[in-house]
């Protein structure tokens, strides 16, 4: 299967309590990412293929949110493409320092949901 889902980000008013709880509800393990303040969540012995989730901070004055992003070969066609199909684009393709080429668009009804380039 092409175009998979393989990370899922979690954006909460209080990053510490949510890591918590979804490592007590589930066993997942835990790593710092970023400063203390991102942190990824996961499956012992995980792997590629596997959905891999983070937890950070929401921006400030908002409320949590859920995104999931969709592995592409190219964010910026894909970006055209739902801008044709009625999206509209939140961010343009950047590279996170150290990390992948991210994007975000939000669907017809406003959902967010990421693209994360395929390497």
């Amino acid at each position: 299967m092409s175009n998979l889902v393989t990370h899922c980000e979690i954006l909460a008013k209080d990053v510490d309590a949510l890591q918590r709880f979804y490592t007590e509800a589930f066993g997942w393990q835990t790593q710092d990412v970023v400063d203390d303040s991102y942190h990824m969540l996961g499956i012992p012995g995980a792997d590629k293929g596997v959905l891999h989730i983070g937890v950070g901070p929401a921006p400030t004055g908002h409320d949590g949110h859920l995104t999931f992003y969709v592995e592409v070969d190219d964010p910026a066609s894909i970006l055209a493409q739902i801008e044709q199909l009625g999206g509209r684009t939140l961010q343009q393709p950047m590279r996170v320092s150290g990390g992948p080429l991210l994007a975000l668009f939000a669907d017809p009804e406003g959902h967010v949901i990421g693209l994360v380039q395929r390497h």
